[in-house]
């Protein structure tokens, strides 16, 4: 990056550049230089913003569960309208099309990333725990509203659709799978319960 040119957003930058890496090759790929190649600045850059490396994936896993939160919001919101199965789908797809597997991965490949995290998150899987929660406020709304079963456990069903969804999209070698697989699995797990 020549001298003088300024840099806009460089933190979203560089978490873009980031999750870029991380979606095509993987946590074992994921670098200060690599990050700082992707995004076509100098290697400074990511060090005048961040204390350390490890400080900058900290703030990257931090950034995308806010984007959860923020998913969270629009499919509780979704409650009553479309269908369950389908309002299930979608939020699972999007969260494990994102970088989420990747991340999961990445806080597993690096124990000071992990040990950084456990300070603000002492329990669960960042990222896992907030799609778990997710979903789970989800089908609490959906119980209230009766298109969920009042006896319904959502404590249980939520985390199976996580762990369940993860499994789909685990595999970073073969394409995600598509609407079809992950529709059958939301309504497998949620039959019992689904109104």
């Amino acid at each position: 990056m020549p001298t003088g040119v300024a840099l806009h957003d460089a933190r979203e930058q560089l978490f873009d550049a980031a999750e870029r890496i991380l979606l095509r090759d993987g946590p074992s790929a994921l670098t200060s230089r690599a990050v700082t190649t992707e995004a076509g600045c100098a290697k400074g850059v990511l060090h005048r913003h961040f204390a350390d490396f490890d400080a900058f994936l900290a703030e990257l896993v931090l950034d995308r569960i806010a984007r959860i939160d923020d998913q969270a919001a629009v499919l509780r919101d979704s409650a009553g309208s479309g269908t369950v199965t389908g309002n299930l789908t979608a939020a699972l797809t999007e969260v494990f099309e994102s970088v989420a597997v990747s991340i999961v991965a990445l806080i597993t490949f690096r124990d000071d990333l992990r040990a950084r995290l456990r300070r603000t998150r002492p329990a669960g899987v960042p990222v896992l725990t907030e799609a778990t929660a997710m979903i789970g406020t989800y089908l609490a709304a959906e119980r209230e509203l009766g298109r969920v079963a009042a006896d319904a456990d959502v404590d249980t069903l939520a985390p199976t659709l996580i762990g369940a969804g993860h499994l789909l999209f685990a595999d970073r070698r073969d394409p995600p799978p598509g609407a079809e697989a992950v529709r059958k699995v939301v309504s497998t797990v949620i039959a019992g319960v689904a109104r």
